[in-house]
Parts: structure tokens; C-alpha cells; sequence
């Protein structure tokens, strides 16, 4: 049972998206992935919404460019939280999608992440924290990732400091 929806706006979303679902199947997470328009198929993203929060999905990771308002559309339609991924455009290389999705009314919150692959990842780690509230394995996956990155800066650290030592010789 897919617990989290994986949205798109446009099949030219889907290269910086994939971010997103890798990073959820790392933690073993279940998702769904759909593309649909705000604009082109508004009647077909609301149908999409309820049909996958009938069979049990928890939350919404949104990707959208340009006027973003797929992420808007779908909190209009649900009450599970949603996570709006501004993407990279030609016009203001995603400036313009960001503040779209970060300004929502008053009542129809949604969580806005970074611009592009960067935010497609970490909505994807707020998913899964949202989803960690009420999953014990989810909280010890997430403990672990922190972890593990707390030491590959360790490591990077001994790298770089073994590295110029090599550069600058003997003292």
C-alpha cells in the first residue's frame, strides 16, 4: 500500500522528481507516482487525489515549475500534509515556482522545500519524518542516515586534512 504520493506537473518533471522516489525507497517507504496538471486536468488531479487517499496514502510530495500550482490544488483537496517541490524553469530558474508554491492562503498550508534536486530530497526526509510519528522503524532509519552522514563528514575531514599534509610535505 503506497503511503505517499508522488506528483508531478509535466513529464519533463520527472529527471529531478526521481530524487524524491530514490530517497523513499531507500527508507522503504511505498509510493505511488503520477503526472497531472493543474491547469490541463484539473478534474483528473482531483479524482487522482481521492483515489489514493481511499487506499491509504499519508502524504503528498508536489513538484511543479513555472506557476506551481499543483501542490496548491492538491491541499485544496486534501487534508493529509503536502509537500510542494518548486522546480527549476526558463524563465527565473525557479524563483518564480518557489514563491508560487511558498504562498499559500490562510487554512491551506504547503510545506515548501528547496528549489529542484535538492528539495525533491529532502521533501522526500520530511515525508518520512511525517511518516516516523507513528512508525518505530521509520525514526531508527532516520537516526541511522543522520549518522551515517555525521561520520562521512568525519571522514572527509581526516581525508582533506591527510591530503594537504601529503601537498605540503615535512614541515
Amino acid at each position: 500500500m503506497p503511503r505517499v504520493a508522488l506528483m508531478m506537473g509535466s513529464p519533463s518533471d520527472l529527471e529531478t522528481m526521481t530524487r524524491a522516489a530514490k530517497e523513499l525507497a531507500s527508507y522503504g517507504v511505498e509510493f505511488v507516482v503520477e503526472i497531472t496538471s493543474a491547469h490541463r486536468t484539473p478534474e483528473r488531479t482531483i479524482n487522482f487525489v481521492r483515489e489514493v487517499e481511499e487506499k491509504g496514502v499519508e502524504v503528498f510530495i508536489v513538484g511543479a515549475g513555472m506557476a506551481a500550482h499543483l501542490a496548491g490544488v492538491v491541499a485544496a483537496h486534501t487534508t493529509k500534509p503536502v509537500i510542494g517541490v518548486p522546480l527549476s524553469g526558463p524563465l527565473l530558474d525557479g524563483l518564480d515556482a518557489l514563491l508560487s508554491t511558498v504562498q499559500m492562503p490562510k487554512g491551506i498550508p504547503v510545506a515548501t522545500v528547496a528549489v529542484g534536486g535538492s528539495g525533491a530530497q529532502n521533501a522526500a526526509i520530511l515525508a518520512v519524518q511525517m511518516l516516523a510519528l507513528a512508525d518505530a522503524d521509520l525514526r531508527v532509519k532516520l537516526a541511522q542516515r543522520r549518522e551515517q552522514m555525521a561520520q562521512d563528514v568525519a571522514d572527509a575531514s581526516a581525508a582533506a586534512r591527510e591530503k594537504i599534509s601529503d601537498l605540503l610535505g615535512p614541515s
